[in-house]
C-alpha cells in the first residue's frame, strides 16, 4: 500500500511539473519554433504536390491533344479506316501511351473503338454512349473480380466533319500511382521532421532565452547577496537581447549610484539634524535641572526656537526641492524686473559683505524684465549670494551681471573665492552635498539643489565654471516670454 502512495505521490508531482513546464516561455517558444517549422514543411509539401499534380496532368492532357491531331489528319485522309490502321501499327502511338481510341457518329453511336487488353474486361462503351460529349472529362468504371483498383479515365474530344466524333482516352493510373508514392514518402518523413523540429526549437529557444536566463541569474544573486555591484554578461551581439542586458547593466549602475546617493543624504541629514536635536535636548535638560532666572529661561526658549527654525528651514527647503523637480510647486509668474530683483538681494546681503570687506558689483541694465515667481527667483539670487559671499575671503569682490538675446536672460553670479574642486562640480547640485568635508562652512547643503530645482521650473538651465583659487562663475539662463 504504501508502495502504491508512493507511486501516486510520484504521479502528482510529475503532473504539477508538467503543467509548470507548460507555463514557462521556454516551452512556449519551444512550440512555436516546432510548430512554425512542422506547419512550414506541411506546406511545402502541399504546394510541392499541387505543383506536381498540375504537371503530370497537363502532360497527360498534351499527349492526348496530340494524339487528337494524329488521328484527325488520318481521318481526314482516309476515314475511319485510316484511324483503325494506324491504331493497329504495332508499337503505334496507342500502343506506347495505353490509349482509348473511339470514333462516334454524330448521334454518339460507335464505329471504331480500341482500347489496351487489360481494359476490356472493365470497359463499359455505354458510358461515353450515354454522355454528352465533352472536351474533357473523367470517366470511373469499377473494378473487376480480383481487381482492387477503379479505372479512371481522363478522355478528351474533337469534333470531325459531317457531324463525326474523335475520341481518345488514357488512364491516371500512372499519374495517381506516382501522387500516392510521393504521398506516402512524405508520410514516412514526417516522423523525423517532427523530432528534428521539436529538437531544433528546443535548442533555437534555449539559445534565445541564455541572456534572458543570464538575466535571472544575476537578479537571484543580487537579491540573495544584496550585492548591486554584480552585472549580466552580455551577448556578444548587436540584436534586442544584448540591448536589454546593457540596459539592465546601465540601470543597476544608476539604481547603485541611486542607492549611494540616498545613503549620503541619509547620514547628511542625520548629521545636520543631531546637533540641533542634540541642543534643544541640553537647553532643556539643563534648565530643567538648575533653578534659573526668568531671563536665563527666555535666552533657552530663543534658543530652541532658533534650532527650531533651522530644522523646520531644511525640511521645507527639501520639500520644495521635491515640488519643483517633481512639477508641483505653483509659480505666481508675472513681469519681474531683473535690475530690481537684483538690488533687494543685495540689500539682503549687504550687511554680511561689508562686515567680510567684500565688495558686490553690478552691471544690471534697468529695463531688463522677464516673466518669473518674482519671490522664488529671490531665493535663487539670495541662494548663490549667500555661497559666494561665504566662500570669498576678505577684500574680495562678487559681481552680478544681467543680458538678454532674443529668447533669454542671462544672469551671472561670478565671485573670486577659493573656487571648486574638480572632484566635487559633478556633486555640488546633489541634495545636502558638501564639498566642504570638515563642515567648517554653516550650512545645509541644500542652496544649490533648490537654485537648480527652482530655475528648471522655470524652464532655464544652471551652469558653474570654476577653478580652484579663482573663484567660481553661475550662470542662468531663462525665458523671457514664457507664460504658462
Amino acid at each position: 500500500m504504501g508502495n502504491i502512495f508512493k507511486l501516486f505521490g510520484v504521479w502528482g508531482m510529475s503532473i504539477a511539473a508538467c503543467r509548470r513546464m507548460r507555463r514557462t516561455l521556454s516551452f512556449r517558444l519551444t512550440l512555436w519554433y516546432s510548430g512554425l517549422f512542422f506547419l512550414s514543411t506541411v506546406i511545402l509539401f502541399g504546394v510541392m504536390y499541387l505543383l506536381l499534380a498540375h504537371s503530370l496532368q497537363r502532360r497527360d492532357y498534351k499527349e492526348l491533344r496530340g494524339a487528337l491531331t494524329e488521328y484527325q489528319s488520318k481521318y481526314d485522309k482516309g476515314g475511319v479506316t485510316a484511324v483503325a490502321e494506324e491504331v493497329a501499327v504495332e508499337g503505334g502511338l496507342a500502343e506506347r501511351l495505353h490509349l482509348l481510341v473511339r470514333v462516334a457518329t454524330a448521334a454518339n453511336t460507335t464505329l471504331f473503338l480500341d482500347s489496351p487488353p487489360f481494359w476490356k474486361k472493365r470497359f463499359d462503351v455505354t458510358q461515353l454512349e450515354k454522355r454528352a460529349p465533352e472536351k474533357k472529362q473523367l470517366l470511373r468504371f469499377p473494378a473487376s473480380d480480383g481487381d482492387e483498383e477503379i479505372l479512371i479515365l481522363e478522355i478528351a474530344s474533337l469534333p470531325l466533319p459531317e457531324g463525326m466524333l474523335l475520341q481518345v482516352g488514357k488512364s491516371t493510373h500512372e499519374r495517381e500511382k506516382l501522387l500516392e508514392q510521393f504521398r506516402e514518402t512524405f508520410i514516412g518523413v514526417m516522423g523525423p521532421i517532427l523530432i528534428f523540429s521539436v529538437a531544433g526549437g528546443a535548442l533555437l529557444s534555449v539559445r534565445a532565452l541564455s541572456p534572458l536566463r543570464g538575466l535571472i541569474h544575476t537578479l537571484h544573486a543580487i537579491i540573495a547577496t544584496g550585492a548591486l555591484e554584480t552585472r549580466a554578461s552580455v551577448p556578444g551581439t548587436e540584436d534586442e537581447l544584448a540591448d536589454l542586458s546593457r540596459l539592465f547593466n546601465t540601470m543597476l549602475g544608476r539604481i547603485s549610484l541611486l542607492i549611494s546617493g540616498m545613503q549620503s543624504t541619509l547620514d547628511n541629514v542625520a548629521h545636520d539634524l543631531r546637533t540641533p536635536m542634540t541642543h534643544l535636548r541640553g537647553m532643556a535638560e539643563v534648565m530643567l535641572q538648575t533653578e534659573a532666572s526668568e531671563t536665563a529661561l527666555r535666552e533657552a526658549l530663543v534658543n530652541c526656537i532658533e534650532e527650531s527654525d533651522r530644522i523646520l528651514t531644511m525640511l521645507n527647503t527639501l520639500m520644495d526641492i521635491s515640488e519643483a523637480e517633481h512639477g508641483a510647486m505653483r509659480l505666481e509668474k508675472e513681469p519681474v524686473s531683473v535690475y530690481e530683483l537684483v538690488t533687494q538681494a543685495i540689500e539682503l546681503y549687504q550687511d554680511v559683505a561689508e562686515d567680510k570687506a567684500i565688495q558686490i558689483a553690478t552691471a544690471v541694465l534697468p529695463e531688463l524684465y522677464f516673466c518669473a515667481d518674482r519671490n522664488r527667483m529671490l531665493q535663487v539670487l539670495t541662494n548663490l549670494l549667500d555661497n559666494a559671499i561665504k566662500y570669498t575671503a576678505s577684500g574680495g569682490q562678487v559681481t552680478i551681471t544681467a543680458t538678454r538675446d532674443d529668447q533669454h536672460i542671462v544672469l551671472t553670479v561670478t565671485d573670486t573665492g577659493v573656487g571648486i574642486l574638480p572632484e566635487d562640480l559633478p556633486h555640488i547640485w546633489d541634495r545636502l552635498y558638501r564639498g566642504d568635508t570638515s563642515r567648517s562652512q554653516r550650512g545645509l547643503g541644500l542652496g544649490l539643489s533648490f537654485v537648480k530645482a527652482i530655475v528648471q521650473a522655470h524652464l532655464g538651465e544652471v551652469t558653474v565654471s570654476s577653478q580652484l583659487g579663482q573663484g567660481a562663475r553661475f550662470l542662468l539662463t531663462l525665458p523671457l516670454d514664457h507664460f504658462s
